[in-house]
């Protein structure tokens, strides 16, 4: 049974993989030369339909929860990796499971369509362009993943004046790096993180550099106390926790860091109501006057702006939008999810709710509160097992459901283009791996080997916990899960350091922990 992929990114990899391992024959077609997708930096800036990362990026995630589940990030590899080591470790993935001979390159989807007998096979009709010829030719497949994300068509949204506006309008979609916009008087509109990401870096060049935002943010770092990565603290207890409680720990964390009051950046909305905004350098720009705070825009002039607090910046040269994306599969025959204020109606994110036959799934139509490499990765596992018929769907996937879902993400998320397929990371990759049955089993495992139980559970939160049993178990999980902070701490030790005694803070804890203890249990005897 052949399988279009569409799409070699980090989703698009994933997808071959699982087909192999499912038996299922892949054949996915890539628009460029390599493999990457995002991570593939490229330099067409001009001509990119594709989204493409910053030439400085740094992910936002550590690389333990980057990691497929079966393919840790090399331990001496940087925490925080800059994106020309994450295309590294992709490639490396690629060659580790073989998979280059499955990809297709410089050839795009034009089209996707059923074929006249669908509803007894559930096959489709692709179209397929070579991109140096330009010629084209249809094929049949009897399943489609479309792992192209949700970074190809940009948001562009329709300022008052803006049509009149004589500088630079620039969408962070065709921005690569800051050189050229040297001593410019700039406004970066947006405070996700790429625009975030766009301000700290242009500013550093900028004559004036404003950075414009609606709502304001919470900014979190990506270290913690002591310098760990921060996504390293959540485990499966924290993550339980009720919503509000949730709220007020990361707020007060964000608070540590920085008065977002006095910073010109505390929102209204509670801090798990939108995305977070992860950036380590904005405070010091702020501080440091490169960097400039504003509120949204009221309307462009020829030559400047004005904010919606009534202050005015004339003479500016570039104006640089960080406005997210709109969903959108150009390809797709004309009666797939109807997509409405950037809303799509699929279940648990991958399949049309009305489609007779389940052999068509999206891959990676999602915004998580984590790392896209293991949710994707799960849901190429899924829907490979659907498709080969070892896992079934439920045989009636209500819309009801559906709808309460999406009122549920109206609720609680402020209104905005990313929110409308936002989710929580632990819980999603939970329902997704019970679908296929590699949910560890914590009952057992409590029972079983307690103390292991007592990692997982009160521990990172790691995605190789989706390899300990069920369908595609690999033998080296339990290992990984064991040796993280090993590999967390390799990088940073490359110098025999001055080994940490215990301070007088750490004396007058412990001193206290004892006399409450005596304490105790006086009052107990």
């Amino acid at each position: 049974m052949r399988v279009a992929i569409i799409g070699a990114g980090c989703s698009g990899m994933a997808a071959i993989k699982s087909c192999v391992e499912e038996g299922l024959q892949p054949v996915c077609f890539e628009k460029t030369s390599e493999t990457g997708g995002l991570w593939n930096y490229r330099e067409d800036v001009a001509t990119s339909e594709l989204g493409c990362v910053f030439k400085s990026t740094v992910i936002n995630t550590s690389k333990e929860v980057m990691s497929y589940s079966d393919f840790p990030c090399p331990k001496e590899f940087p925490n925080f990796m800059h994106n020309s080591r994450v295309n590294e470790y992709l490639s490396m993935y690629v060659k580790k499971f073989d998979l280059l001979k499955y990809i297709i390159f410089e050839t795009s989807i034009t089209a996707v369509k059923r074929t006249d007998d669908f509803l007894s096979t559930g096959r489709w009709r692709v179209t397929i362009k070579d991109e140096k010829t330009g010629g084209t030719k249809e094929e049949i497949f009897d399943f489609v993943l479309i792992c192209t994300g949700h970074h190809a068509k940009p948001n562009i949204p329709q300022f008052p004046g803006i049509d009149k506006f004589k500088g630079e309008v620039l969408h962070t979609h065709y921005y690569r790096k800051p050189f050229g916009h040297e001593n410019k008087r700039i406004v970066v509109v947006g405070i996700g993180n790429s625009g975030v990401d766009s301000a700290v870096e242009l500013g550093r060049f900028a004559k004036k550099l404003f950075l414009s935002t609606r709502r304001g943010t919470w900014l979190l770092s990506r270290l913690a106390n002591q310098g760990i990565p921060r996504d390293l603290k959540r485990n499966r207890v924290t993550t339980s926790f009720p919503l509000w409680l949730r709220n007020r720990l990361v707020e007060s964390s964000c608070e540590q860091d920085i008065d977002h009051t006095v910073f010109g950046l505390k929102p209204a909305h509670r801090a798990l109501s939108a995305h977070p905004t992860v950036n380590d350098e904005l405070p010091i720009r702020i501080t440091s006057g490169a960097v400039t705070i504003k509120p949204n825009i009221k309307r462009f002039t020829e030559t400047g702006i004005e904010f919606d607090d009534g202050t005015f910046e004339d003479n500016i040269d570039l104006v640089v939008l960080a406005t997210g994306y709109d969903i959108a599969f150009p390809f797709l025959y004309e009666k797939f999810a109807k997509i409405e204020d950037n809303k799509i109606s699929l279940y648990k994110h991958m399949f049309y709710p009305e489609m007779e036959q389940p052999t068509l799934a999206v891959i990676g139509l999602l915004q998580p509160w984590g790392a896209a490499n293991p949710v994707v990765e799960l849901q190429c596992r899924w829907a490979t097992r659907v498709f080969n018929g070892k896992v079934k769907l439920p045989p009636k996937i209500h819309w009801k459901a559906i709808r309460r879902k999406q009122a549920a993400l109206q609720k609680r998320y402020v209104q905005s283009q990313r929110h409308t397929i936002q989710e929580d990371y632990i819980s999603y990759m939970d329902e997704v791996a019970v679908e296929i049955g590699v949910k560890p089993n914590f009952w057992k495992m409590f029972f079983q080997d307690p103390k292991f139980w007592y990692t997982n559970v009160f521990g990172v939160y790691l995605p190789y916990q989706y390899r300990l049993e069920g369908p595609g178990a690999w033998e080296g999980a339990r290992e990984a899960i064991e040796t993280v902070w090993d590999r967390v701490e390799m990088p940073m030790r490359t110098r025999e350091a001055v080994k940490k005694s215990a301070s007088v803070v750490d004396v007058k804890i412990l001193l206290l922990g004892l006399i409450g203890l005596v304490v105790i249990v006086l009052m107990c005897s």
